[in-house]
């Protein structure tokens, strides 16, 4: 894809995040929708492409009266949204569609109007990996961390300090869910999920929802928001058995799309500004800042123990709380795309100062998905 050809126009969130009892998951979708839309001034007969997950692509534009030429309902779980992005880019230069709407919307906390994701029996997953008791995401993540532990060194302090930095960035965020400091110490002493996971190394369970709306990178300064230009873009699959990793301290699929994002933004690491990466358990941003290359292998547990990614640190990561305290309904890729505008366009809580290049790297399912999102707000 040519760089900055393509721009965000529009980013919002829903009205409300966290406990929202009093909305179905698809009003979700529409409350983040239309507050994208009120975000760049248009209104649903200017959209013309639709993308989203967790609901039917053609649930949704029905709901908000589109009617679309591009459809896009990739499903791969949290990282989705960021390959609804690539894609999206990738129909506007296409000229499948002009005005593209990614949308999500979940009620992962109050489960008002939402469809499950159990894993059928004649699934690979359901055959090969359900029949030995795993009980869900807590249980399935520790069989790679036990293994990162037991060859890289990684600690059960570093691992708490991932929480312990995040929930700084969330105490400068009002929008966060939990924003009271925490020590490494009240981490190792939380409940007990699934060891290494203590109940602060893991996701909040909330409701919500976002929305981006794309367009052509010329048209971009039409609108009232500043552009935020897509720089590069990746995305890749590896396995939906979180057993059959080809190896359990690194994601194939992680490297993949982080690989491919920085070749097609033609930077370095060191061009990076701001970094998200998707945090549903604290070992995540650890894998990913190994796989993406900003650190070498069994590094990154103490870099950011050493506070290199907290306030104040020279890679700010994860500023709006993450996963672990701002927000995470199930699906968290869309919360960390919200960031990413927001510090490009300058109006983040925790705004980093003159950023001007961030990276936004997903996962999905265990370790199965990836993508990456490279923006800049530099115009073309």
């Amino acid at each position: 894809m040519e760089q900055k050809s393509v721009a965000i126009i529009g980013a919002a969130e829903t009205t409300d995040l966290g406990k929202i009892p009093n909305l179905a998951q698809i009003q979700l979708h529409a409350d983040a929708a239309l507050n994208a839309m009120a975000d760049c001034g248009l209104t649903a007969k200017d959209i013309d492409g639709i993308a989203t997950a967790g609901d039917s692509p053609a649930s949704v534009a029905h709901y908000l009266g589109i009617t679309p030429t591009w459809v896009d309902g990739t499903g791969v779980g949290g990282c989705s949204f960021m390959l609804h992005v690539r894609h999206a880019a990738a129909a506007i230069n296409e000229g499948l569609c002009e005005v593209a709407l990614v949308t999500h919307g979940e009620s992962g906390r109050s489960r008002i109007g939402r469809g499950g994701f159990a894993a059928a029996p004649a699934t690979l997953p359901g055959q090969f990996e359900a029949p030995y008791g795993p009980a869900g995401p807590p249980s399935m993540f520790t069989i790679p961390v036990l293994r990162m532990m037991k060859e890289t060194g990684l600690t059960l302090e570093q691992l708490a300090s991932v929480a312990v930095v995040q929930r700084e960035w969330a105490g400068m965020n009002p929008r966060a869910y939990m924003q009271d400091p925490i020590t490494v110490e009240d981490v190792l002493e939380s409940r007990m999920i699934a060891y290494p996971f203590r109940l602060l190394m893991c996701c909040l369970v909330t409701d919500g929802g976002g929305a981006l709306i794309l367009t052509k990178a010329d048209r971009a300064k039409d609108f009232p928001q500043k552009p935020v230009y897509i720089l590069g873009t990746g995305e890749s699959v590896e396995t939906p058995m979180i057993s059959q990793m080809e190896d359990f301290t690194s994601s194939k699929a992680f490297r993949v799309a982080g690989s491919k994002a920085f070749a097609e933004a033609n930077i370095t690491h060191s061009d990076v500004d701001h970094l998200m990466i998707y945090d549903a358990f604290a070992h995540l941003p650890i894998y990913g800042l190994e796989d993406l290359g900003f650190v070498g292998r069994g590094e990154a547990g103490a870099f950011i123990a050493d506070r290199n990614t907290a306030p104040g640190g020279k890679l700010p990561l994860n500023t709006n709380g993450g996963g672990l305290s701002y927000m995470h309904s199930g699906m968290y890729g869309m919360y960390a795309l919200q960031e990413s505008v927001r510090q490009m366009r300058g109006i983040a809580p925790a705004q980093v100062e003159n950023a001007k290049v961030s990276v936004c790297h997903g996962v999905g399912g265990m370790f199965m998905a990836s993508g990456t999102i490279i923006m800049s707000n530099e115009s073309p």
